[in-house]
């Protein structure tokens, strides 16, 4: 066994809510924690699921997701040798830590920012250099530019990025990748783009102009399908054919396709769950102004908020149904942006807990 692996830290994922109810006595646990889409899912996705031909299980999925592989190029006017999917974002990381890094390679990231990246950086005994967040939360693209060398092969930039909820526009992220080495890789990790208020915010048109870009997508969020671990990478042609030769051959199974491919579809959906989200992050964050919190100004579906008793406060609302995240950094929290209904009962919790 590799000497990394039986020092590594995994990534622990959360209780089922179940268990946390039973452990905690409660009839009803609300997960804030996890950016989940509290609007479900399409019912467009459940229809296609119900309807999806059952006697076709003994059969392999089709491995390059034809249908929603058009349906993306038709949108984004891509060439479908660009793009390579996942299983989920998860895998997608995975994939490029494989084919990039090599023991001794340096990989660059923002800080804090998706624990994953490092993570497989670790597994593949490359290097992890960290730039800290600007006093605003955004990256620090000066930084980031100081910090490449030679070795740097990989370099992440989340956006919006998670956990500050922070956005960075096209120019600067184009100005950026005009500076970086042709050999080093820029990946922009568009998880929660859909949320974005801004005009035009996705850089994928950038994968058009520049070989050592690639911009993930994820069907987790705003389309809420988090259960089915749908996502994707679009490359340059070049590069995408390498990393395809790491891809499992069946890796997306054919209902996770269906809902894909229906959710894909109903726009409008989309469209409804990012207009609720914005009414009711602005809501939050108008809370947390009237309460003197210091947060990050968010473009995604969460908010990055500092108080002092961070571990108490977290502890509160748990005991009282409502699930955050903790351990991101000291004195932070990072909660999702839910219902109306919710939020309503979380800015009275605390109001209470405040005192």
């Amino acid at each position: 066994m590799k000497k990394v692996i039986k020092e590594l830290k995994p990534y622990v994922p959360e209780k089922t809510l179940d268990e946390m109810k039973s452990e905690l006595g409660l009839s009803k646990l609300v997960r804030l924690s996890a950016n989940e889409n509290p609007y479900g899912t399409s019912k467009t996705v459940k229809d296609a699921v119900v309807n999806w031909a059952y006697s076709q299980s003994n059969r392999y999925p089709d491995s390059d997701a034809t249908e929603l592989r058009q349906l993306i190029c038709q949108k984004f006017d891509l060439d479908p040798k660009q793009i390579v999917f996942g299983v989920g974002l998860d895998e997608v990381i995975v994939m490029l830590s494989r084919v990039f890094l090599e023991p001794g390679d340096v990989e660059l990231i923002s800080s804090p920012t998706f624990s994953e990246y490092a993570l497989h950086a670790e597994i593949e005994e490359a290097k992890v250099e960290k730039v800290p967040v600007l006093a605003n939360g955004g990256i620090d693209f000066s930084g980031m530019l100081q910090a490449i060398t030679p070795k740097t092969k990989l370099v992440w930039i989340c956006n919006p990025n998670n956990p500050t909820a922070t956005f960075e526009t096209v120019d600067d992220i184009e100005n950026f990748v005009k500076q970086v080495p042709k050999e080093t890789l820029v990946l922009i990790d568009e998880a929660y783009i859909d949320f974005v208020t801004e005009k035009n915010p996705s850089a994928m048109d950038l994968t058009k102009k520049y070989s050592n870009i690639v911009v993930m997508r994820t069907f987790s969020k705003a389309y809420g399908l988090a259960n089915f671990r749908v996502g994707y990478a679009v490359f340059s042609k070049e590069v995408a054919e390498q990393v395809q030769k790491t891809r499992l051959p069946y890796n997306v199974n054919s209902v996770a396709q269906v809902a894909a491919t229906a959710a894909f579809k109903d726009q409008a959906f989309v469209a409804d769950v990012v207009e609720k989200n914005a009414v009711e992050r602005e809501k939050l964050q108008k809370f947390f102004d009237k309460v003197g919190f210091k947060y990050y100004q968010s473009q995604a579906n969460f908010i990055f908020f500092q108080y002092e008793d961070a571990s108490g406060l977290a502890q509160y609302l748990l005991e009282n149904g409502y699930l955050i995240r903790t351990g991101l950094l000291p004195n932070w929290l990072r909660i999702t942006v839910g219902t109306s209904e919710d939020n309503q009962t979380i800015i009275k919790l605390i109001e209470k807990y405040l005192g």
